[in-house]
C-alpha cells in the first residue's frame, strides 16, 4: 500500500531505510548530540499514519490564511502530509520552475528526482531512515538554470485529524545554476487537544552561483512533536540563507546539516526560540567546510522561561584543504526562572591552518541594572522585560532578507512574550495578505 500510493523513485530508497532501522538503537535523552531529546520516547504513542492518503476532512483555502502583509507570496500546502495548492499559486511563476507534489514531481522527472532525492540526506540518521520508510509524497521545488523567481514561495503545512497522528512529509529543493528563489515554510497545528508527530527531512541543492533563502516558522501546540532534519549542499560561489523560528511549540527537535560543495559559497544559519511552560526546543547543527574561500555566519539565540528546557550542540567541522575559510558559530541564551534549563555545545572542528574561526556561548539572565534603569524612566517592570527580550532577538530578526517577513516577525515576537497565544486560529482574518 505504501508503494502503490508513492513513485519508483521515491520506493527505491525504502528497502536500504528499512535496514537501517532494523540495525539502529535509537537515541536517548543525554546520547551524543542528544542531550535532552530522547527519540524513543517520542516515537512511542501510538500514532496513525495515513499510507492509504485518505484526504482529511479540511478545507485549508476556506479556513486557513497564513499571510504577511505587504508580502504577495505563491500559497502551498501539506494537509497533514497530503499535499495541496491555493486557487492561484502558480500565477506570476516564470517558466523554468516547478513547485508541486514530490510523488508527481519523481513520476514526470525520473531522472532529475533520482539524481536528487535521498542522496543528501543520511540514511544511517535514525529521523531520514524513518521518514524514507514512510515517505510517500512531499514538495518539490526544482528553478531550472538562470531562472529567478520574484515572488517567495510559502509552503504552508497544517496538522489536523481526530486521531493522534504522524505526518511523514518530505521537501525537495534543487536550484540549478544561477537561479534564485526564496520560501517561507510554516507549520501549524489547527487542533491544539491532539497528539501531533511532524517527521520531516529537507534535502535542500544550491547549484553554482544560485541564491536560496529558505525561512522555516513553527506555530503549533504543546502536544505537538517535531522532528525535522534539514540537509543542505551547497556549490561554487552560492548565496544560502537558512532560518529557523520556533514561536509556538511542544518537543522540537531541530537538525541542520550543510556542506560547502563548492569554493566561494556563504551561509548563514540563524535560528531563534521562545520557550516556556515545559516546552522543549533541542538543535542540532553541522557546518562541513570541504572547499576554501568559503564562508559561514551562524546565530541562534534562546529565551528559556518556567521549567522550559533549550538545547543547542553545534559543529563547524573544518577539512584538510579548505583554506579562506571563515566560519563565525555563536549561541546566546537567556535564562527566565530557576527551573528553565539550557544546555550548550558549540564546537570547532579545524584540519587547515589557514582560517578564520571562531564559536563562543553565553547563558544568563535579563541584566538587573537595565531593567531598573527602564524602570527609573517610568517604564513598568513587565515592559521593560518584554522590551529587552525583544531587543535580544533582532539581530536573528533582522538576518531576515524579506522586508515583509521581517516587519511580521517583530510583532509576532512580541505577542509571543507578551503573553498572547497562538495566532492560528485567527490568522483568517487578521493576517490575510490582501493580494491572495
Amino acid at each position: 500500500m505504501v508503494d502503490a500510493n508513492s513513485a519508483g523513485v521515491l520506493n527505491a530508497r525504502r528497502s536500504d531505510a528499512l535496514k537501517s532501522l532494523e540495525n539502529m538503537a535509537l537515541p536517548s535523552a543525554g546520547s551524543e548530540n542528544y542531550e535532552v531529546t530522547d527519540l524513543e520516547k517520542l516515537l512511542s504513542p501510538d500514532y496513525g499514519i495515513n499510507i492509504a492518503r485518505v484526504n482529511i476532512d479540511v478545507n485549508p483555502a476556506a479556513t486557513f490564511h497564513c499571510g504577511v502583509p505587504n508580502l504577495s507570496t505563491s500559497l502551498f500546502l501539506q494537509v497533514n502530509d497530503i499535499y495541496a495548492e491555493s486557487e492561484n499559486a502558480r500565477e506570476g511563476l516564470p517558466e523554468g520552475v516547478y513547485v508541486g507534489s514530490l510523488r508527481e514531481f519523481a513520476s514526470r522527472y525520473p531522472e532529475t528526482a533520482s539524481s536528487y532525492y535521498g542522496e543528501l540526506a543520511d540514511i544511517g540518521n535514525p529521523i531520514v531512515a524513518l521518514n524514507t520508510l514512510f515517505a510517500q509524497d512531499g514538495i518539490a521545488v526544482w528553478v531550472r538554470k538562470g531562472v529567478r523567481v520574484e515572488k517567495p514561495l510559502q509552503i504552508v503545512n497544517i496538522l489536523q485529524n481526530g486521531m493522534p497522528l504522524m505526518a511523514v512529509r518530505r521537501v525537495l529543493v534543487i536550484l540549478e545554476e544561477g537561479a534564485e528563489v526564496k520560501i517561507l515554510s510554516c507549520d501549524h497545528t489547527q487542533n491544539p487537544d491532539q497528539d501531533f508527530l511532524s517527521l520531516q527531512v529537507l534535502e535542500l541543492w544550491a547549484g553554482k552561483d544560485s541564491v536560496l533563502d529558505y525561512y522555516d516558522l513553527e506555530e503549533s501546540t504543546e502536544r505537538t512533536s517535531r522532528l525535522s532534519a534539514l540537509y543542505l549542499s551547497q556549490g561554487e560561489g552560492s548565496n544560502v540563507m537558512v532560518d529557523g523560528i520556533t514561536l509556538y511549540n511542544g518537543t522540537t527537535r531541530n537538525e541542520y546539516h550543510c556542506r560547502f560543495d563548492g569554493e566561494h559559497a556563504s551561509l548563514k544559519l540563524y535560528g531563534m526560540g521562545i520557550e516556556d511552560r515545559k516546552r522543549q526546543l533541542d538543535t542540532y547543527s553541522r557546518v562541513e567546510h570541504a572547499k576554501g574561500d568559503c564562508k559561514t555566519d551562524e546565530l541562534f539565540k534562546y529565551v528559556v522561561d518556567d521549567e522550559a528546557v533549550g538545547s543547542f550542540a553545534g559543529l563547524v567541522h573544518v577539512l584538510q584543504g579548505a583554506d579562506k575559510t571563515e566560519a563565525y558559530q555563536s549561541n546566546r541564551n537567556i535564562v527566565g526562572s530557576d527551573s528553565a534549563r539550557m544546555y550548550s555545545k558549540p564546537q570547532l572542528e579545524i584540519y587547515d591552518d589557514d582560517v578564520k574561526c571562531s564559536h563562543g556561548t553565553a547563558t544568563g539572565q535579563l541584566d538587573g541594572m537595565q531593567v531598573f534603569y527602564m524602570r527609573t524612566r517610568g517604564i513598568p517592570e513587565s515592559t521593560a522585560r518584554l522590551l529587552l527580550k525583544q531587543a535580544f532577538m533582532s539581530d536573528v530578526i533582522e538576518g531576515v532578507r524579506l522586508p515583509g517577513l521581517k516587519d511580521r516577525l517583530h510583532l509576532l515576537v512580541e505577542r509571543r512574550f507578551s503573553g498572547g497565544a497562538s495566532n492560528c486560529g485567527s490568522c483568517q482574518s487578521s493576517c490575510a495578505s490582501p493580494e491572495r
